[in-house]
């Protein structure tokens, strides 16, 4: 496989716009190790190799485990995730495969346990934008390094 386009080059006033984009959620007040375990997950779900390959290096960086980040696909079967993750983890997958899902009331009711309204909205933004950028590399073909 080859990477088709560089949007960054293609396009490059619309990468602004979505670089605007990743700059606000950059700037939230969700946990950076939690951040990158929601890039991991949508980008799994969405087999954005090079997402994965990057946010996981990122989340390395940041001291999250192996451990952790091997079973984060199958973060249901595992007891490595907190109760707060787990729901972070349920919305993003929600999110990301939203027309078979829709978001169910009780995927984002458990949320209100962990997180107030300003924070939802948050992990919410940073859910779409990573699924953004992984529609980019997967359309794209983008490859990792």
């Amino acid at each position: 496989m080859k990477t088709r386009l560089f949007m960054n080059q293609a396009a490059p006033e619309g990468y602004q716009a979505m670089l605007g984009l990743e700059q606000y959620v950059v700037g939230t007040s969700i946990d950076k190790k939690l951040k990158e375990l929601i890039k991991i997950r949508a980008s799994q779900v969405n087999s954005c190799a090079f997402c994965i390959d990057m946010h996981t290096k990122e989340a390395r960086k940041l001291g999250e485990t192996e451990q952790r980040i091997y079973a984060l696909s199958a973060w249901r079967e595992t007891p490595f995730f907190t109760d707060a993750e787990r729901a972070v983890l349920a919305l993003t997958e929600s999110i990301t495969l939203l027309a078979e899902t829709h978001v169910p009331d009780e995927v984002y009711d458990e949320l209100e346990n962990f997180f107030n309204e300003k924070q939802i909205a948050e992990i919410i933004m940073q859910i779409v934008t990573i699924n953004a950028w992984n529609r980019i590399g997967v359309a794209t073909r983008l490859m990792p390094q």
